[in-house]
């Protein structure tokens, strides 16, 4: 049964930072393209960031380049998000998502970060 759980969230106040994991199970995670989103209330899911099978590449929004970090552990099944600098427009739902080629992905059910002071 494949499971992507999301942890780290919280409420958090502006200029601080999270770390955001998303832990996967039941497929070959070290093989899979994994990628953070983030959808806020009344706003389409938005990309937030991705990375690679083996690391090689990562992508990010304009938006978090420069302030957040997308990394994965394949030893541990595991894909991180570390975010800095946090704004209150990251208030969010951040959901991992993990993506074998142009194949259905898999999704998570998210976890919430509040930026507020």
């Amino acid at each position: 049964q494949v499971q992507l759980v999301e942890s780290g969230g919280g409420l958090v106040q502006p200029g601080g930072s999270l770390r955001l994991s998303c832990a996967a199970s039941g497929f070959t995670f070290r093989i899979f393209t994994m990628r953070w989103y983030r959808q806020a209330p009344g706003k389409e899911r938005e990309l937030v960031a991705s990375i690679t099978s083996f690391g090689s590449r990562t992508d990010y929004a304009d938006s978090v380049e420069g302030r957040f970090t997308i990394s994965r552990d394949n030893a541990k099944n595991t894909v991180y998000l570390q975010m800095n600098s946090l704004k209150p427009d990251d208030t969010a739902l951040y959901l991992c998502n993990a993506q074998l080629g142009k194949a259905t992905p898999y999704w998570g059910r998210g976890t919430q970060v509040t930026v507020s002071s």
